[in-house]
């Protein structure tokens, strides 16, 4: 199949199912359609099991080996789902809550990453499925951060108070650059262990310049981004800009071995807090954002229905089911002693509403960012085990966790600080 043809079969789905699940399960969108995904793929897989015709699955699992979803995701939407959410992030709330998005994003990742590679590497051992610690950590690296699409496309169907929002987009927006950086370290470990090559020096300084060198680059390409803006009053050139400021960004930045995520989130931050001001006219500020929060819809839907259609190609190991439901509570654990640690330190000096560190922690939903490094990873003896302990995370998180959030809202905060 072309590009064309595939771009086709994938709106097609995603046009059939969003709309049967607008008459039929009425679930947040991209959650609906994810589960019908998903929904479709086990009929297949089970449908071959008890029938032994594998033709139709067969064909249908290659029409989705075709799409490459480590490259769709992290070389193409990825740029334009970061900058369309931090494009609608109010930068002067961001500000009040720098500190505790800083360290969420930061020193929660790195907390994180640490207890999810312990235990996991104890809990396969003990269930007789052993790993390496080193892969373990990897592990823990691509699970930690909390996916900035899944995040965001959550807080659209759920009220939830305005700092705990702040708090939940800005890290998620942040902290999927800094996982992926530790990914890309862990990783590099990992597979120059086995070499018999690897230079801790390279640690600090990749993650030194691939961190602070993106967000600088953004910030640079963003405010040239800003400045033409204001030198014109054309809506369609203006969104043009946008276009190649997000394109232009993501590209470079890779180039230059920088964090193409960080760098476009920083784009997207300093257009969207300065061009409405003294950049865009009242006409551009409508078709500018407007735009944006379409491709940002759409591509949402599309990336939903990819996790959902991924598990024809992953085919995880029904052997693997007990290692990959500990590795769903493994995680959440790890989410909650990540955010305990530093909203509690952060307590002392500024305040934080009942409730926030139990919204924060089930409000972390994991997805297609995740299982975009998982297929990323080379082929080793325990890949299939990372791979199935993915997969669980991300579906429990995005559906169970995304369609319960507001119930637990309701549960813990304060009545008053819900709308």
């Amino acid at each position: 199949m072309t590009i064309f043809d595939l771009a086709a079969l994938l709106l097609t789905i995603s046009a059939a199912f969003a709309f049967l699940n607008a008459k039929l399960l009425r679930l947040p969108t991209e959650i609906g359609v994810l589960v019908m995904g998903l929904a479709a793929s086990l009929f297949l897989i089970g449908l071959e099991l008890v029938t032994a015709q594998t033709q139709i699955t067969r064909e249908l699992t290659e029409v989705v080996r075709q799409i490459d979803f480590q490259a769709s995701l992290m070389n193409g939407m990825l740029a334009f789902m970061l900058f369309a959410g931090a494009l609608h992030v109010d930068w002067n709330k961001l500000k009040r809550r720098a500190a505790s998005v800083a360290l969420l994003a930061t020193v929660g990742v790195l907390i994180s990453t640490a207890i999810v590679g312990v235990a996991f590497w104890l809990a396969a051992g003990w269930l007789g499925t052993p790993i390496p610690l080193i892969w373990a950590l990897v592990f823990g690296a691509l699970i930690s951060p909390t996916d900035p699409v899944a995040v965001l496309s959550t807080l659209k169907s759920v009220h939830v108070p305005e700092d705990l929002e702040v708090e939940m987009s800005g890290e998620a927006l942040l902290n999927d650059g800094v996982g992926v950086v530790v990914f890309t370290i862990l990783l590099a470990t990992a597979v120059g262990q086995q070499a018999g090559a690897f230079d801790p020096l390279d640690v600090g300084r990749l993650f030194f310049v691939e961190a602070l060198g993106g967000a600088i680059f953004g910030l640079v390409t963003g405010y040239i981004a800003y400045r033409l803006m204001r030198l014109i009053d054309d809506y369609r050139i203006e969104v043009l800009i946008s276009l190649a400021a997000v394109m232009g960004t993501y590209s470079l930045a890779g180039k230059f071995h920088l964090s193409g995520p960080i760098a476009v989130v920083c784009a997207g931050l300093l257009v969207g807090e300065r061009g409405p001001t003294d950049a865009m006219s009242e006409t551009t500020q409508r078709y500018l954002f407007g735009f944006w929060s379409l491709i940002d819809a759409i591509l949402n839907i599309v990336l939903f229905l990819l996790i959902g259609l991924e598990v024809l190609v992953l085919r995880p190991d029904r052997g693997l089911t007990s290692v990959a439901l500990l590795a769903v509570l493994i995680v959440l654990t790890a989410r909650w002693i990540s955010v305990a640690v530093p909203i509690t330190a952060l307590q002392l000096k500024m305040p934080f509403m009942k409730g926030t560190i139990p919204v924060l922690t089930w409000g972390g939903v994991r997805g297609g960012i995740s299982i975009a490094l998982v297929l990323s990873m080379p082929d080793f003896e325990q890949r299939s085990i990372i791979l199935a302990a993915t997969y669980a995370v991300v579906v429990f998180s995005v559906v169970i966790q995304g369609l319960t959030l507001a119930w637990l809202v309701r549960a813990v905060v304060p009545s008053q600080h819900q709308g």
